[in-house]
This record gives structure tokens, sequence and C-alpha cells, in this order.
């Protein structure tokens, strides 16, 4: 199962596409957890990631579609993956097809996360001052001002990518405030009225 997973930040999609690794026995590629890797290991695209990043910026097209080309080109994708923040632009959705078509692949579904941004703020204001309030620090890219930047950066650039995937037919839409399990639930339906309208 070849997958992507879209919503705006904090709406979940880690927890869902971490459920579906699970069931399904494919990776999550978080685009995320990727570049935050790259900056941990001080490599040059972390480097240049980081100060985008922590400013709360999108990383630059060129070096996100890099790492996803190489990275579904490892044996454990193989059988499937789930894009998890990634594409995050019509650009980006467009070099996935080119990528998928060379390999003579597709995707099996893009399902979207659908969230209240109001709502959203007011979740990672809460997880932020939780966290402050056990005594950790909050990632410079996930406090309410940072996020907030994230989030008009979504509605201007990612949103847009819904529509690109619900013209081709293969945008599947939940609604990501219903609790963990019901979000879950939803999704498989959707994977499964995509497994059938495939056939």
């Amino acid at each position: 199962m070849r997958l992507v997973l879209l919503g705006p930040p904090g709406a979940g999609k880690g927890t869902q596409a971490a459920r579906l690794q699970q069931k399904h026995r494919i990776p999550q590629l978080s685009t995320g957890d990727m570049l935050r890797a790259a900056v941990k290991a001080k490599t040059p695209v972390g480097l240049e990631a980081k100060a985008v990043m922590d400013s709360g910026g999108l990383v630059p097209d060129e070096t996100v579609v890099r790492i996803i080309a190489e990275r579904i080109e490892e044996d454990d994708a193989k059988d499937g993956f789930i894009l998890d923040g990634f594409p995050r632009t019509v650009r980006q959705a467009e070099a996935l097809a080119e990528i998928l078509r060379a390999k003579t692949i597709s995707l099996d579904a893009v399902i979207e996360l659908k969230v209240d941004h109001e709502a959203l703020l007011a979740r990672i204001q809460k997880r932020a001052d939780e966290t402050l309030a056990g005594g950790a620090a909050v990632r410079a890219d996930d406090n309410p001002e940072a996020f907030k930047i994230r989030l008009d950066a979504y509605h201007a650039q990612t949103a847009p990518v819904s529509a690109y995937y619900a013209a081709k037919g293969e945008l599947y839409e939940v609604d990501g405030m219903a609790p963990v399990d019901a979000v879950s639930e939803a999704i498989n339906t959707a994977l499964d009225r995509a497994k059938r309208s495939s056939r």
C-alpha cells in the first residue's frame, strides 16, 4: 500500500501513520523526522534546513523531493509506504507523481485529516503549556507563534494539494477532530473504498 496523509501540522497525522504502519507493516516516511535527523547529524541538508524550520518556514521543494526519492528506494519501502508531511505543495505532488511513474507504481489513496484551525491552535497552546509545566523545553518549531506561521504556510501552499488529488479522484477526507480511534476507523473505511474503486 502506498499512501499519502494530508492535513495541517498538529492534525494527528503522525499518530495515524504509526497505527497504519503497524497494521500494514510498511514504513511511515515522515519528512519532519527525516529532516530533524539530518539537522541532528549536522549534514549539509540538515544545516540548510535548520534555520528555515526554526522560523516555522517550509524547507525548499528540491531538498525534500531528493530525500523522498532516495528513501522510497530502500528495501523496507519496496512493498509500500505512508508519506506523512509530503507532498506539501502541488509542485511536490507533481514531482512525486513523476518519481512513482518512473518506477511504474502509483498511490493507492490520499487521506486528508480535516480539522478546525482555531481548535488546533488551542490544542498546540495547551501542549506547549503542558510541556513547559513538565519542565521540558518546547521545540523551536512547535511553539504557538511558530505554529501559527506553519499553519498560515499550510493554507497558502499545502491546501491546494487537496484540490490536486481531488481532481484525480484520489482524495478521501476524514474528520481529524474526532477521537483517535474514530479517526483510525474512518481511515480504514476510506482505504477499503479506495481498494474497491481501483479494481
